[in-house]
């Protein structure tokens, strides 16, 4: 039997004993995850171990490129994911995570190398976005760059969709939910994150503010009228 699958036996014999009271509690009680990571399948970037996570902290997705679809497109697993997350379980953090050396970015840097693989093409559309960025506004990049930069421009171009969706929407609106984009650099084995008000990825550090992409902070965009407000309190 392959390696790999063997080691499932350990699961029960080794990782369920020593914690048997952790899963008897998320099995008596539930879930209640603190974030929803969006990161990508890519095998050498594992959520849990980023984020040092024990069962039940974190609510993962996982596909070719961290991609989220615009909300127009919703009939598929990630917009599901979302929505679940932040209506469900309540979710109040969402984690796009990207990462270096990304085989989903190489495809959309060279298209003609997604000649035989039409589904990947198709889902990479959601990322043409941040390809078309590279390309005018990154001039003379090598092309290990290249793909570099379109992996952090792709980030920001799966939050703007995220930000689509009505219930992600609706908990930035309340002041309930904020958005972090991240990039895990294999390499170096460390974590950037956006700064949504330089627009620019910096270092996580354990003794610096950690940078938020989208904070948590309620707005309305309609100054409601005095009177609408006072009705609505007494109601």
């Amino acid at each position: 039997m392959n390696e790999l699958i063997g080691r499932v036996f350990g699961f029960e014999k080794t990782e369920y004993k020593n914690r048997s009271g952790l899963y008897a509690k998320l099995a008596s009680d539930g879930q209640s995850p603190k974030a929803l990571m969006i990161s990508c399948a890519d095998s050498r970037v594992v959520p849990e171990h980023i984020m040092q996570a024990e069962p039940g902290d974190l609510f993962v997705c996982r596909n070719a490129g961290n991609i989220v679809p615009p909300h127009s497109q919703n009939n598929g697993g990630v917009s599901s994911t979302v929505e679940y997350a932040v209506v469900a379980l309540g979710v109040r953090d969402i984690i796009v995570c990207g990462h270096s050396d990304c085989g989903a970015m190489k495809g959309l840097a060279n298209p003609d190398a997604l000649g035989k693989m039409p589904i990947v093409a198709g889902w990479l559309k959601h990322g043409h976005a941040a390809a078309q960025i590279v390309e005018d506004c990154y001039p003379g990049l090598n092309a290990a760059d290249k793909v570099r930069a379109i992996a952090m421009e792709n980030v920001a171009a799966q939050l703007a969709n995220l930000r689509t969706h009505p219930s992600v929407a609706a908990g930035i609106a309340r002041g309930e939910i904020a958005l972090h984009g991240w990039f895990v650099d294999i390499h170096a084995g460390n974590i950037l994150g956006l700064d949504g008000k330089t627009g620019r990825f910096v270092p996580l550090r354990e003794d610096d503010p950690l940078p938020v992409a989208v904070e948590q902070s309620a707005r309305h965009a309609y100054d409601v009228p005095a009177t609408v407000a006072v009705m609505e309190a007494a109601e």
